[in-house]
């Protein structure tokens, strides 16, 4: 995670902690159930460590909640303005990936409004979603190449697509200058 990751650090956690008791899960459970050591998940429970995005996305999946429900922190306000320079911004391990959340960390949600951006010449793997989630994106500036499962699409600026991705893919940006999308990931009922 990238700018704002410490804002995000003490909420991943305690969601985390609460999600994994409330199903009666261990931490040795939770790490064989996800893919990420014991250790790491103690670490991230207790705020002294901040996950990667796939990290959070292999304990969504584990624990089979949306990726919002392990970072959004609970507040009782139905309006929520989201301002830039407050933004929540999440990065991969290589920092050629972000992903800004449109939407209040308020509460758990079904559908998540994201702006993504991908630096030139990199690619971002996703490993598959909860069954029935489905990705809408939009690229608004340079061209990406999305592999969804064997399936291979190229998109310009203001091309969309809309996708099941409860299977693997990745974005990859051929080109010589940083890819903008904005993306609708739609769950099943999977709130926690």
């Amino acid at each position: 995670m990238g700018e704002g990751a410490q804002d995000l650090t003490p909420i991943v956690g305690a969601n985390l902690r609460r999600l994994r008791v409330k199903r009666g899960l261990s931490l040795e459970r939770m790490a064989r159930a996800s893919g990420v050591s014991r250790a790491m998940l103690g670490q991230i429970e207790l705020g002294q460590s901040t996950p990667t995005i796939n990290v959070v996305w292999k304990i969504a999946r584990a624990l089979d909640v949306s990726f919002s429900t392990l970072i959004t922190e609970r507040s009782a306000s139905r309006t929520a303005l989201v301002l830039s320079d407050r933004a929540k911004l999440l990065t991969s391990q290589d920092g050629s990936f972000t992903s800004r959340a449109l939407f209040p960390f308020d509460e758990p949600r079904n559908v998540e409004f994201y702006e993504l951006n991908l630096a030139a010449n990199s690619r971002e793997e996703a490993d598959p979603h909860p069954a029935g989630t489905t990705e809408n994106l939009v690229v608004t500036s340079g061209e990406l190449e999305l592999l969804v499962g064997k399936d291979r699409y190229h998109l310009g600026t203001n091309d969309a697509i809309f996708f099941e991705a409860d299977v693997a893919h990745s974005y990859r940006n051929p080109g010589s200058r940083p890819v903008t999308m904005y993306l609708v990931m739609t769950y099943t009922n999977k709130t926690g």
